[in-house]
Formats: structure tokens, C-alpha cells, sequence
């Protein structure tokens, strides 16, 4: 328990230093370290201006870990992101050019706006946190965590995400409009130009190095699910795939990654336990964007969440 007081020590520390820079959204930072901690990846959605690339700049900053951007458009080819063997004339040999995707935290910026080849070029580096580039793999770090964006409005001009990728992000966070509060600090803190907030000036401190995110990890191995909270959780699976409301319901990794987010908001919070509350609070993040759900609900104007929502409340909830 002293270890994972630790842990949420760090928590403090990390939210200290983005708010430094960024207004609210805490929750949202709260559920990309998650994560980042988890090793998964994050899919961004919310109209621009919300300040998504910032967050991940910051977050970057705060963690003393690399940052690379890929701005995703429909000319990009998958040599563009991952990098590309060059010939050297001087002494007759190949060396690697290597793309943005090596670095810590990489931000696909509109990642739907790039044709399915090269969305593609993302899934072995998301899925094994390696590419191959003409036959040879290389590693990426063990840090390496996608954060892609996406406009939920303008479509024209887009690839939709498949399935089959979508089911490689461990979440995703619906970025919404400032409150009235919120956007009053954010208008008294506007200078007297338009360019975004340079994160290196804004007085960033490193909070935690590669190393102490790698012992972090290894102290959150104790938090435990017991059995009824395990069967919670694919109680809530199950449902998904039940109901005639959803056509293609949450799989098998679904769960396990329902499992490993809970287990990381308890021990985020200082505890070796996962509770159901743990679970509801990881459920809609981690499940709502891997449903197909029926013409006809789409239809009636009901959204993931709110079929989620539904159907969660027929499952018995554990004491």
C-alpha cells in the first residue's frame, strides 16, 4: 500500500506541472496516463481548439519522454511515418532514415484523414511495439504510446477507422468544450499572439524518468481483482453481445483490457484492490468506440454510451 502511495505521489506530481499549461480536462490527462502506464494507446476525439496536441505535448514534457507529430493526410504513404532505407554513394551501403514513429509519445494528428494503407503502417508498431522497414524489425521504446486525433465533425474527406484498428486502442476520450470557469482562465492566460503555448517555456519540470515509470509499473503487478470483480467485468462483456441493440459487441480483449485499466485507476488512486466503481469509470473510455451498434438505435439518436449505459444497469453490480 506505501508503494502505490507512491504511485499516486506521482499522480500529483504529473498533474502539478500540466496544469502549469493546461485548464481542466483532468479527467482526460487523468485516462491518457493510464494509458501511457498501461502501455496502450489513446484515440482523441473533440472538435479543434480543445488543446488535444497540447495535452500530449505536456504530458511529454512532464515525463521527460520524446514527443513526434504526424500531421495524417491522404498523400502520406507508410514510409513517411515509419522512415526508409537511403543508399549512401560514398561508401555503397543503406542506412536507415528513420521516420517520426521513433519516439515516445507520437501524436497521429486527424489519423482518419489517411487512406487505410498507411493507418495500417501504425498496427504492428501499436500492436508489438516494433516496425519493419524492408524486412528488418526494429524495436521502439518500451514507452512508445500512440495518441492519435480525430474530428468528430468534418467527415468529408475522410477514411473511417476500421474495426480491427480500433480494437488496438486501449481507449478512447471524447475532448469536450472548456466550462465557463475554465474558459475564463484560459482567455486571462492568452497573450498577444495566436501561436499555441510553448510547453518549454511554460516552466515544465520532469517529474519522473524512464526508469521510475518502468518501477511504477512493476508496483502496480499487485493490484488485485478479486473473483466477483472479475465476473463483473464479463458479466458486462457478455451483455454487449446479447443485447439486439448492438450488432458487433465488445471481445474477449475488450475485457482484458477493461480489466488492466481498472486495475491501474485503483492503484492511480493508492489502492491494491480493484472495486466495481473502478470498473464503471474505465467502462465507457475502454469499450464504447469497439461497438457496431443496430441501424435502427442509431436511428432513434442513441450513441455508444448511452446504449452502454442501458444495458449496465440490467448487470448486478458486486458488493
Amino acid at each position: 500500500m506505501d508503494d502505490l502511495s507512491e504511485l499516486r505521489g506521482l499522480r500529483d506530481r504529473i498533474f502539478a506541472e500540466v496544469q502549469k499549461v493546461i485548464v481542466g480536462q483532468d479527467e482526460t490527462i487523468e485516462i491518457m496516463l493510464v494509458a501511457l502506464l498501461a502501455q496502450g494507446h489513446v484515440l482523441l476525439e473533440g472538435v479543434p481548439g480543445t488543446a488535444k496536441t497540447l495535452m500530449v505535448r505536456t504530458l511529454a514534457a512532464a515525463l521527460d519522454l520524446s514527443f513526434g507529430r504526424v500531421q495524417f493526410t491522404p498523400d502520406l504513404m507508410p514510409s513517411d511515418i515509419l522512415g526508409t532505407n537511403v543508399f549512401d554513394f560514398r561508401n555503397g551501403t543503406f542506412h536507415l532514415t528513420k521516420g517520426p514513429i521513433f519516439t515516445e509519445l507520437l501524436l497521429a494528428d486527424e489519423i482518419n484523414r489517411a487512406p487505410a494503407k498507411t493507418q495500417s503502417a501504425l498496427l504492428e508498431a501499436m500492436q508489438e511495439r516494433q516496425v519493419s522497414i524492408d524486412g528488418t524489425r526494429h524495436e521502439l521504446s518500451s514507452n512508445f504510446t500512440v495518441f492519435a486525433t480525430q474530428n468528430p465533425v468534418e467527415q468529408e474527406g475522410t477514411y473511417p477507422l476500421p474495426e480491427a484498428q480500433l480494437d488496438r486502442f486501449l481507449m478512447k476520450i471524447l475532448v469536450g468544450y472548456p466550462t465557463a470557469d475554465e474558459e475564463d482562465r484560459i482567455l486571462a492566460m492568452a497573450g498577444v499572439a495566436v501561436g499555441s503555448v510553448n510547453v518549454e517555456r511554460a516552466g515544465i519540470d520532469p517529474v519522473a524518468s524512464a526508469d521510475e515509470l518502468s518501477r511504477m509499473r512493476a508496483l502496480a503487478a499487485g493490484v488485485r481483482v478479486e473473483d466477483s470483480v472479475r465476473m463483473y467485468i464479463r458479466d458486462l462483456m457478455r451483455a454487449t453481445r446479447e443485447t439486439p441493440m448492438i450488432l458487433l459487441g465488445a471481445g474477449p480483449r475488450a475485457g482484458v483490457h477493461l480489466s488492466v485499466a481498472s486495475r491501474w485507476f485503483a492503484a492511480l488512486d493508492g489502492r491494491d484492490f480493484v472495486t466495481p466503481d473502478d470498473v464503471q469509470r474505465a467502462l465507457h473510455p475502454v469499450i464504447d468506440h469497439r461497438l457496431v451498434l443496430a441501424p435502427e438505435v442509431e436511428l432513434d439518436g442513441l450513441g455508444p454510451a448511452e446504449v452502454i449505459d442501458r444495458i449496465s444497469t440490467g448487470v448486478e453490480v458486486p458488493r
